[in-house]
């Protein structure tokens, strides 16, 4: 018999939870495992987070990593996974030329930077198999269920009205990300305009990889208006699309029942 257990935590600047189905939810060896994904989560902080003056990227002070902060691994792979970014999305993931939280742009990692670090997390309890996972950080949502177990249930909020569902999608596995206006304003660049990219409300894309759907759904907000034709093009990915004007639009792979605006009375939230 299964059992469904949820744990919440505030760490990287924002909501983290941790949903698991399965036999021993209330048992200490889950609860050990959960603690250390929220420590490995708190680590990545200490050294990635621009607005905390004493870690690696707030030394740097917008300045990209040079020898000596690339000598740390994690932020040597950062930096090269932030390149990957820039390549696969023709520029339009940029993490060199972003705003700062004390004014100006400089060098800032922080949206590829969530993604890496929950699947990094989530490594504490891959070896659960017999648990099914639904980590949210912030409304992307990374998942895992077992062969003949129930698919989870993830809802897309309306960028208008944050407190309706716009979509359900469900998936047994892999990542649902979200990035637009709804929550922070406009606060994804346009790399080639210098300004904040506004003719796109929201972009949800679902695919295998955490990390990259959320750094596809930035760059699909900082391209604009032909977004959900590039987003189309990739392979093993789908996305919803919210324009400035309200329309809702998806790819031909989208995975969502396109449900007209809804509670979610069961699963997760995203977006």
């Amino acid at each position: 018999m299964s059992d469904r257990r949820a744990w919440v935590a505030q760490v990287m600047g924002l909501p983290v939870s941790v949903h698991l189905r399965g036999p021993r939810v209330r048992t200490g060896t889950v609860e050990e495992r959960v603690a250390r994904l929220f420590a490995e989560l708190r680590a990545v902080d200490a050294v990635f987070s621009t607005y905390r003056p004493d870690s690696v990227l707030g030394r740097l002070r917008g300045a990209p990593p040079g020898p000596a902060a690339t000598a740390d691994p994690l932020v040597r792979e950062v930096a090269g996974l932030c390149e990957t970014a820039r390549v696969r999305t023709g520029g339009w993931f940029d993490a060199r030329r972003l705003p700062l939280p004390g004014g100006g742009t400089g060098y800032d990692p922080s949206g590829l930077v969530k993604g890496w670090a929950v699947e990094r997390a989530a490594r504490h309890l891959t070896d659960l198999t017999d648990h099914d996972l639904c980590l949210n950080a912030g409304g992307d949502v990374l998942l895992r269920a077992g062969p003949g177990r129930p698919a989870w249930r993830i809802g897309i909020e309306d960028p208008d009205r944050p407190d309706l569902v716009l979509d359900v999608v469900e998936r047994a596995a892999g990542a649902v990300a979200t990035s637009g206006t709804a929550r922070r304003g406009a606060h994804i660049t346009d790399p080639r305009a210098g300004r904040p990219a506004e003719a796109v409300r929201s972009v949800t894309v679902v695919g295998p990889d955490l990390l990259w759907a959320d750094v596809y759904a930035t760059a699909a907000v900082a391209r604009g208006a032909d977004a959900l034709d590039w987003l189309a093009t990739l392979d093993g990915y789908a996305a919803l699309l919210v324009d400035a004007a309200g329309r809702v639009r998806a790819t031909p792979g989208w995975p969502g029942s396109r449900a007209v605006s809804s509670p979610l009375t069961d699963g997760c939230r995203g977006g």
